[in-house]
């Protein structure tokens, strides 16, 4: 089953976001449109009709109150009366019908339309759909506290319009209810022009919310893509791929960066493979070709196989033996299965080390000097750490076994074991300095690589088998797996100085 991109996904969803957003859009107009023309021609209805605020201005006049039309509902139907005999488009017009002010009995006199003529043909009758009737019948008069005095009662939406007194004092409001429906023709073609401008708007909307959508999918994930390439072509082996962090998103950039990160480590690590190898080649063909030459000479017989041939093969077989060895123990320290580690005693397990090669520092007339603190004695207060016994005591025989190589005869190895804490731990401090010769400072940030070893070491006649190159690197990558540091400098004693710290377990 083929399955949708990620990039089709955001634009169906965002597309269908944008599209349910201007349905809404319309709908609500479309609403609003219906609901808000009827006050809107309540409002242009009453504008039209200041003859009937006029004649309800003289009524209060003549009576001083409204108490006469809300007691003589026959008043207020005569005081509208000329809504139901002239056409809507005369309602701005004022009735010459009058009102006498004469006293309380007076009559209101119906209008007659000043152009009537006994020749003129009488007008049409209006529609249904232009009759004033539906007018009169939406007419209300309030009071100035909004009591209803005459006429229908006040909807929602309705117009109004203040009445006052000769002296400009608010007297009462003559409201003007909205419609329940569009009666005029003008009205409805109002509404439905407006209606479609609605619907066109939102049509275009539409178009250009979609058209925003497919901009926005493939701008927002065009990293996405650009990353997948990479990883492709990393994927195929070209380690040498980055990714420029040129995008707006925050997120994208932290994770391209991040794969660049990884790139740069896989590319690292792939030079160190080929470094390692290379080096590796070179290790074991150097042993090899010695042995080689040495059994061809004494098979051509230019060499008699003898006890100084027998010890040269042994010297280079050991050798051999000795880098194979260092060699499994460099891939063991990469990891350090948690299963074995354990709460121990780390000076315990140097002073067994020191104990172990003492025969063999007397031997090469080096001194080692093991200064701790005295209460350190005592298994109670000796620090404790959570590691492996038997690899920390490998790091302690690979350190002493390298000052011991390449400390001149009558040198000195002083170890100085302390504590010490930071803002958020203790750590034990082992200080590792040996006398000449030493290493210059170009020497000291490879000390611990894999396979490396100081051109002094080299050319030194030390009468042994030299070594591998592996140990420091082995040091490194135990201490590292127990949480801890293992770092080297130029020692004032006049060799090398390595400071080794464990994180200590709290008491």
């Amino acid at each position: 089953m083929h399955r949708l991109s990620l990039q089709t996904k955001a634009f169906i969803t965002l597309s269908i976001l944008l599209a349910v957003m201007m349905m809404m859009f319309v709908g609500f107009s479309r609403v609003g449109l219906q609901r808000g023309l009827g006050p809107y021609v309540a409002e242009i209805e009453l504008a039209r009709m200041d003859w009937l605020a006029y004649r309800l201005q003289g009524v209060y006049l003549q009576y001083g109150s409204w108490t006469p039309l809300k007691e003589n509902p026959a008043m207020w139907r005569a005081i509208r009366r000329p809504l139901m005999n002239v056409q809507p488009e005369t309602l701005g017009s004022r009735p010459s019908g009058n009102i006498s002010h004469s006293g309380p009995g007076a009559q209101l006199q119906p209008a007659t339309p000043a152009s009537a003529s006994a020749s003129a043909p009488p007008p049409p009758p209006p529609s249904p759909a232009q009759s004033t009737d539906g007018l009169a019948r939406r007419l209300a008069l309030l009071d100035v506290d909004n009591t209803l005095i005459a006429g229908t009662p006040v909807l929602p939406g309705n117009a109004r319009s203040p009445l006052k007194d000769d002296n400009g004092r608010t007297i009462g409001y003559l409201v003007m209810n909205p419609p329940e429906g569009l009666e005029r023709e003008a009205d409805k073609a109002f509404l439905e022009k407006q209606l479609g401008f609605v619907l066109w708007t939102g049509a275009a909307g539409l178009l250009l919310a979609l058209l925003l959508s497919v901009w926005l999918t493939h701008r927002w994930l065009r990293p996405i893509g650009v990353l997948v390439t990479g990883a492709r072509n990393l994927a195929a082996g070209h380690l040498d791929t980055r990714i420029p962090e040129q995008t707006e998103s925050e997120e994208f950039s932290r994770l391209i960066h991040t794969f660049n990160d990884m790139a740069q480590q896989l590319d690292s690590m792939e030079t160190s493979r080929r470094q390692w190898i290379g080096d590796m080649a070179h290790e074991l063909r150097t042993p090899l070709t010695a042995m080689r030459a040495e059994i061809e000479a004494v098979q051509d017989g230019v060499r008699q196989f003898d006890a100084k041939t027998a010890e040269r093969l042994h010297r280079q077989l050991m050798r051999l033996v000795q880098l194979v060895g260092d060699l499994r123990a460099s891939v063991d320290s990469n990891e350090v299965a948690p299963t074995k580690m354990e709460t121990m005693l780390p000076m315990a397990q140097l002073s067994e080390a020191v104990a172990s090669m003492q025969t063999r520092f007397d031997q090469s007339r080096v001194r080692i000097e093991l200064n701790e603190p005295r209460e350190w004695a005592l298994a109670a207060h000796a620090p404790r750490v959570h590691g492996n016994a038997q690899q920390l005591h490998r790091v302690f025989l690979n350190l002493l076994e390298n000052s011991l190589r390449y400390t001149d005869r009558g040198g000195l190895l002083r170890i100085i074991a302390s504590t010490h804490r930071d803002k958020a731990h203790a750590h034990l401090l082992l200080v590792f300095d040996d006398t000449k010769p030493g290493v210059t400072e170009q020497e000291l940030p490879h000390l611990f690589e894999r396979l490396y070893r100081t051109e002094s070491s080299r050319q030194r006649a030390t009468g042994d088998l030299g070594g591998s190159g592996l140990g420091l690197a082995i040091c490194r990558s135990i201490v590292q797996a127990h949480g801890g540091q293992i770092d080297a400098a130029q020692s004032p004693l006049g060799g090398l100085r390595v400071t080794l710290t464990l994180p200590l377990m709290e008491k």
